[in-house]
């Protein structure tokens, strides 16, 4: 194997060794969806952007590298090499590859991975106005294309990468999940939820088990539709003109759910659906219900987050396209359409990420998702009488028995802090981002802000956040995450008005979680406190019920990677 020599960085230029103005971004191709989805008989694919940087052969650079070693095998492929001109622009090899060296050059699956999990990792970035770190230790995720011979991929935490793996469909060929762009940024979307909300790794309620797999099918299922090339490919078919407009009767809510979204899933082959699940296919057709009381597995519980998000997508994308005119009888512009969907996608993307900074650090459950949503848009767009994106949320999340947080006002948005704090005995600059300063704050405001003093205390993360409204309108905020962990054996519950498991014994040592999100705005005031507190018996109650009739205590820790576990459960299901 030939050793790949690293690109020479472009020299500087000018009077006194200045610098030219390089890109900030650069454009890789990728495949837009699964390899199995071609209208018109070709593979999908798509240009995207992602932030420039100096990329060592792998490709490797300072957040994604790329390391192409096959466990199975014991081969290390060759690594993806680039080449940059003058000016700083990356020369994409793959540019023109036909689809043959698409799916068999393992430089373009090395390729297909970094694009896809550096442009997930910048649409955070964006949507939170601050850098993002992985879940595991370390500045850099490692990511293995060829992990593996087996119907999987996975996020780990332990191993600090991604790895995915290959393997024959019943027809003999080979499937590679490193090139279903939905399953590289589900992943990714695992080790950057770590990251942001590392609690939601413990053992919990079952929605919060669902959270992370629902979250993460959002994440990448909006992010495929906010690629207009994909949304053009799958209309173009029911186009005329030259695929220049398309009859008003297909862009129906019904019609739109069958032509894209339903359409999309049944193009899906049968063998990537084993690692990916049909969470696309059955979130979109899920049957209302007015409850999920009842819903306890993983997979089945986090398809109906992800169906009330789909389906206020659609929702609002055929407002939206109601709105625009004809530009003949019957017909509309294909490219407008187009573009609304896009921008609805983008939108509904930005806002789900954001959301996570309204969130409670531990024990969230489906409402306090859908209240943080609710909050943080109102926050950026105080007005939503143009699209109505909040009024679509609540709707559609209620036809699947999710409600907003019992905590919000009647409006589902978060209650604002209105009591009486102090802030003489803390410096502002200082708790923009030093913990021990923040965590002060805390300890002076203790009785106001209703934090216990039994159990353990501390503020895990404090975060400056800058985010743009559509109109430009820039939101400034800190946002700093408290936790409270208490051990205690199960007979001392009772102090708490927690109820003990029914069969557990009185010796066995129980952990319990709480803690809160604080949002402080511009001048170092509190805005929100979002909190689960750790003395709720109610909910402290239910999840050790749910944590002891499923085997919680009882069971020894695995070595697997516990998403590895979660996606072998699915696919055995």
């Amino acid at each position: 194997m030939a050793k790949a020599k690293t690109p020479t960085p472009p020299q500087a230029a000018g009077t006194h060794g200045a610098p030219r103005d390089y890109p900030f971004t650069r454009s890789l191709r990728i495949i837009a969806q699964d390899p199995a989805v071609r209208p018109g008989g070709r593979i999908l694919t798509t240009t995207i952007d992602v932030p420039a940087e100096e990329l060592a052969p792998g490709p490797c650079g300072y957040r994604v590298n790329v390391i192409d070693f096959d466990s199975n095998t014991g081969a290390l492929y060759e690594p993806a090499t680039y080449r940059t001109t003058a000016t700083g622009k990356l020369l994409d090899p793959f540019a023109d590859a036909s689809d043959a060296t698409l799916l068999g050059d393992p430089r373009f699956h090395a390729q297909n991975s970094y694009a896809i999990a550096m442009k997930t990792l910048a649409r955070f970035e964006f949507a939170l106005g601050r850098r993002v770190r992985w879940g595991s230790d370390g500045h850099q995720l490692y990511v293995a294309p060829h992990a593996f011979t087996d119907a999987n991929a996975f996020y780990s935490k332990e191993d600090r990468g991604l790895f995915f793996g290959y393997f024959p469909d019943p027809k003999g060929r080979q499937i590679f999940t490193c090139l279903s762009h939905d399953i590289v940024a589900h992943e990714t979307t695992h080790a950057l939820l770590d990251g942001l909300r590392s609690r939601y790794m413990e053992a919990s309620s079952p929605q919060q088990a669902a959270f992370h797999e629902g979250f993460a099918d959002i994440v990448a299922l909006l992010s495929v539709f906010a690629l207009e090339d994909v949304v053009a490919a799958l209309l173009k078919p029911r186009s005329r003109d030259k695929g220049k407009l398309i009859a008003a009767k297909h862009l129906t809510a019904p019609r739109l759910k069958r032509s894209v979204l339903f359409g999309l899933a049944l193009e899906m082959g049968q063998a990537m659906a084993e690692v990916r699940g049909e969470a696309l296919r059955r979130s979109i057709t899920k049957n209302a219900r007015r409850s999920l009381a009842g819903v306890t597995e993983e997979h089945d519980l986090g398809e109906y987050l992800v169906a009330g998000m789909l389906n206020a997508f659609l929702a609002i994308w055929v407002s939206r396209l109601n709105k625009i005119g004809t530009v003949r009888r019957g017909l509309k512009d294909l490219s407008l359409v187009v573009e609304q969907g896009a921008q609805v996608a983008n939108h509904l993307l930005t806002m789900a990420i954001r959301a996570l900074d309204y969130c409670p650090p531990t024990d969230i459950d489906f409402s306090d998702f859908l209240s943080a949503l609710l909050t943080i848009d109102h926050e950026v767009v105080p007005d939503d009488s143009r699209f109505g994106y909040r009024k679509a949320l609540l709707d559609n999340f209620a036809r699947y028995g999710i409600r907003p947080s019992r905590s919000a006002d009647p409006g589902g948005i978060w209650q604002r802090c209105l009591g009486e704090l102090k802030y003489s005995r803390t410096h502002f600059d200082s708790m923009l981002r030093d913990k021990e300063e923040v965590f002060r704050f805390v300890w002076e405001n203790r009785e106001a802000l209703e934090i216990s003093d039994k159990g353990y205390v501390e503020v895990q993360s404090v975060s400056p956040s800058h985010r743009i409204g559509p109109d430009g309108f820039v939101l400034r905020e800190t946002i700093a995450e408290y936790v409270q962990i208490m051990t205690l054996r199960a007979d001392e519950l009772g102090t708490l008005r927690i109820r003990k498991p029914r069969g557990m014994p009185d010796w066995k040592r129980v952990r319990l979680f709480g803690g809160g999100a604080l949002v402080f705005d511009e001048y170092g005031r509190l805005k929100y406190q979002i909190r689960n507190r750790i003395e709720n018996a109610r909910r402290q109650t239910a999840r050790l019920k749910f944590l002891w009739e499923t085997g919680f205590f009882d069971e020894q820790k695995s070595d697997v990677a516990p998403f590895a576990l979660a996606h072998r459960r699915r696919a055995g299901s």
